[in-house]
């Protein structure tokens, strides 16, 4: 391999089997059966969050953002994030995240939530979910976390986390649709 040079892109349609093979390699079967999942489940993920990593033209990493209401917070829910196993551990999926948690403060969410491991995402800015967020599904509490800018965030997540309907992203997914 040459030497690193990741290109970091917008998620488009042509991306989806590569994206797929990623998340199969990364976390096999089992990934279907998550709580996450379920949310994931209840409408499409918003393309103009959702990013991939190119090395050489090849997608080696992806990470998407699917818009939900948590709570009484308007959020995005953060997964799955994927690295191809001969690129890991450089840094490629910390910048996917910073890339997309960026993306989605400055389009107006409030909190990007995730469930995933604190040691990992804590240096990324996640903080733990101290209120009752509610997944459809049995979730591990102690994984919940958000990465969020609203002080008042915590008492605000107390309820159910859902998909939501998202016309911004709506309108994006057709306009790449319409070119690719």
């Amino acid at each position: 391999m040459s030497a690193l040079n990741p290109v970091y892109l917008t998620e488009d349609p042509t991306h989806d089997d590569v994206i797929n093979f990623i998340n199969e390699e990364a976390f096999g079967p089992g990934r279907l059966t998550r709580a996450a999942e379920r949310v994931r489940e209840q409408g499409p993920h918003d393309r103009s969050l959702s990013f991939v990593a190119t090395v050489d033209g090849e997608v080696i990493a992806s990470v998407r953002l699917t818009p939900v209401m948590a709570g009484e917070a308007l959020g995005h829910m953060l997964g799955p994030l994927a690295v191809r196993p001969s690129h890991k551990n450089l840094g490629i999926g910390r910048e996917l995240v910073r890339i997309s948690v960026l993306a989605a403060k400055a389009k107006g969410s409030e909190a990007v939530i995730l469930v995933g491991d604190p040691p990992y995402y804590g240096p990324l800015g996640f903080t733990p979910v101290t209120a009752r967020l509610d997944f459809p599904g049995p979730v591990d509490r102690s994984r919940i976390l958000v990465a969020t800018d609203h002080l008042d965030i915590q008492e605000r997540l107390n309820g159910p986390i859902r998909w939501r309907e998202d016309p911004v992203a709506e309108a994006f997914e057709l306009m790449v649709q319409e070119i690719a």
